[in-house]
């Protein structure tokens, strides 16, 4: 099924708006072996460890056993993670990638149901997030600051039925479903006008992530590397001078990206990203698996099983509905942010930086 072919029944996209290219390019950021093989783990570019993996003076050559109640919970921290790709949110969807607010609300309780625990992008990619025993973590990521993921009222509460409206009441509901997302900014946030530095604070302060996304979303793997740090630059330094900190994790712009990696992961003195994320296809390797590649990491567009885009097989109700057969592919925590469990089965896939951390049932 070719990507971005209008079928009967598919939300309409404007043509020429940002929604319409972002759908198309979800093609070119498809790894390949998504498309022969939508079931084998990511791939994407050189395997790089997770920033936070402790320099081990010894690695030891027999892995000791876990926890009894790790092996109970079946913990395996070498599954893999869904990175929910997020863009407009919107009561009716009106362009492809917009979700409704129902469908939001409904997609995140059916986490919370599963056993689902949001963490950040930036702690997903650090190596270090505290997930109940048995629980699994999930990223939830949301493009473009737009007006439907986040807003305040006049008395400074969170307008209703935004993204963070809807993640707080689920959270409300499912006690343990942590109430926090990443959220990849373009230069106009959120649609707050002078009310940004209030908005940004109110969200940092309450664990959300906010993210960079270039200033004009641009499609960096058409521009030279002054261009491409330009945008890059440019977003940090607005986020910097609004928050007063850099940016953590960085999403490439309709997941292209630049013909030298290098120009959009670091610029001395401006920005240097722990983390890079890419557009959909399939959820993302454990941080601790040697395949894993934290400046490339794969999401997975929220949509349901639609043919549009081949949502059929890789978009995230079909990829739940996979790991949901299949659990012995997901990542599922055995409770503690200090060690690694993995079942003896998958231990050569363990990076090696990890191993000191690691046990086995």
């Amino acid at each position: 099924m070719a990507l971005g072919l209008t079928l009967p029944g598919e939300r309409q996209r404007e043509p020429g708006s940002r929604e319409a290219a972002h759908a198309g390019a979800v093609r070119d950021a498809a790894p390949p072996a998504a498309r022969s093989d939508p079931r084998a783990p990511a791939r994407a570019g050189a395997a790089s460890p997770a920033p936070s993996a402790p320099p081990s003076p010894s690695v030891p050559a027999t892995l000791p056993p876990a926890p009894p109640a790790a092996a109970a919970a079946k913990a395996n921290e070498l599954g893999r993670v869904p990175v929910l790709m997020y863009h407009r949110i919107l009561p009716k969807p009106q362009l492809s990638l917009d979700r409704s607010t129902k469908e939001l609300r409904d997609e995140l309780t059916r986490l919370a149901k599963g056993g689902y625990v949001p963490i950040t992008a930036a702690e997903f990619v650090g190596g270090r997030f505290d997930v109940p025993a048995g629980r699994h973590p999930v990223v939830l990521t949301f493009d473009d600051s737009t007006p439907g993921h986040f807003g305040l009222d006049a008395q400074g509460n969170v307008k209703p039925d935004t993204a963070v409206a809807i993640i707080q009441e689920v959270a409300r509901a499912h006690p343990g479903f942590r109430p926090v997302a990443t959220f990849y900014a373009n230069k106009d946030l959120f649609g707050l006008g002078d009310q940004a530095a209030a908005g940004l604070a109110w969200l940092t302060s309450r664990g959300f992530e906010i993210a960079n996304h270039t200033v004009d979303h641009s499609d960096l793997s058409r521009l030279d590397r002054a261009a491409v740090q330009k945008e890059i630059g440019g977003m940090e330094d607005r986020l910097r001078a609004v928050t007063g900190r850099n940016t953590a994790t960085f999403a490439y712009p309709f997941g292209s990206v630049p013909r030298k990696r290098d120009w959009a992961r670091r610029q001395d003195g401006r920005y240097d990203f722990q983390g890079m994320f890419l557009a959909g296809w399939q959820p993302s390797p454990s941080p601790f698996d040697s395949g894993f590649d934290r400046f490339a990491i794969a999401r997975v567009r929220s949509e349901g099983k639609i043919k549009e885009n081949d949502c059929q097989r890789f978009c995230s109700v079909a990829w739940l509905d996979h790991l949901d057969k299949n659990p012995q592919e997901r990542y599922t925590s055995d409770g503690d942010p200090n060690a690694i469990t993995i079942p003896r089965s998958a231990e050569e896939r363990l990076a090696k930086d990890f191993r000191a951390r690691a046990r086995v049932w």
